[in-house]
């Protein structure tokens, strides 16, 4: 098991060796996003992480799968270019069928890959359902998300290729499926990186898929231009803590997929949430005094966790402050 957790600097190293000048890591691959990326370099790389779940990184959010004698399920797609080399890694897990894809919220390096894994599968469908959907329908795997996702994907400039969008949309806190005999969990924490949001359990092989709420080797983008929001952010990774369970010495146990970066487990998550929660209180405390963000920033509430979190400073740290700043002030 121990063999599973590598370094921050381990992972930083086999990152940069399997990616080339593709970087890791929430901040990089949002700065990333906003420029031509050559996604021919981008080698993908399988992690077995526990039960019957693989971890594939390549560039964009890290994918989990899941596979078994119902076929494979796949939380998030990465970017879309790199659909074809995501499919061929996952037809090296298992040939069965691609029967669901969960988005664990809207950001295009986490869902561009649903129209082409989605026009590769098959939906499960029986019944007088199964009557109600045209055979191009049938023909492709349910994409699943929270209605948040849908509705606001649905909005975005260009258009979204309408097979790209979640068809398999809920609108509650909670959505359950049973698949390859084992019971996946699904939990909207209402506003954190964004609204649309899913956290993702597997609670037979358990391991968490947080998306962006939890990225380990970055401060966590609050994205408040889709409802965002710091104290959301800090009651979602309260509530992954509330799903994780160690092992010994706080090693192993419950895993996590984090939406970038390396596989992690429960006290790294509770590392990032205490130190999300430390800086929201000063931030908070300073607002309470009146400061403005110009003075905010200037007192540099986060000095001495910059160095693990955002070495390169400057856009990353702001970014971060400002997010904060937002949301405690409204």
């Amino acid at each position: 098991m121990k063999s599973l957790f590598l370094s921050r600097r381990q992972f930083g190293q086999a990152a940069a060796g399997a990616l080339g000048a593709t970087a890791f890591g929430g901040l990089a691959t949002r700065l990333l996003a906003q420029q031509p990326q050559n996604f021919d370099n981008v080698q993908m790389k399988v992690l077995p992480i526990q039960g019957n779940t693989y971890m594939i990184i390549g560039a964009g959010g890290n994918t989990t799968v899941q596979v078994g004698k119902d076929g494979v399920l796949v939380v998030d797609t990465q970017y879309a270019p790199l659909a074809p080399k995501l499919l061929a890694e996952i037809r090296k897990l298992s040939s069965g069928p691609l029967r669901y894809i969960i988005n664990t919220h809207m950001h295009g390096d986490h869902t561009g890959g649903n129209e082409a894994l989605s026009k590769a599968g098959a939906t499960i469908v029986g019944g007088n359902f199964a009557g109600q959907l045209g055979a191009e329908d049938a023909a492709s795997a349910a994409i699943i998300a929270h209605e948040n996702a849908l509705n606001r994907m649905s909005e975005q400039t260009p258009k979204l290729p309408f097979a790209g969008l979640p068809n398999n949309t809920y609108f509650t806190d909670t959505k359950e499926v049973f698949f390859n005999g084992e019971a996946v969990q699904l939990y909207h924490p209402k506003a954190a990186h964004t609204d649309t949001d899913t956290i993702v359990f597997f609670r037979k092989s358990d391991v968490v898929c947080t998306g962006d709420i939890f990225v380990p080797a970055s401060y966590p983008f609050i994205d408040t231009a889709n409802g965002g929001n710091i104290n959301g952010l800090v009651g979602a990774l309260n509530y992954i803590l509330d799903l994780t369970v160690p092992a010994e010495k706080q090693e192993g146990g419950t895993l996590v997929v984090p939406g970038h970066g390396r596989l992690c487990d429960e006290a790294d998550v509770v590392e990032y949430r205490d130190m999300v929660t430390i800086i929201r209180d000063r931030i908070r405390d300073m607002v309470n005094r009146n400061m403005t963000l110009d003075q905010v920033k200037a007192a540099k509430p986060t000095r001495d966790y910059d160095p693990l979190y955002a070495p390169m400073g400057g856009a990353a740290v702001d970014r971060f402050v400002e997010g904060i700043f937002k949301t405690v002030k409204a």
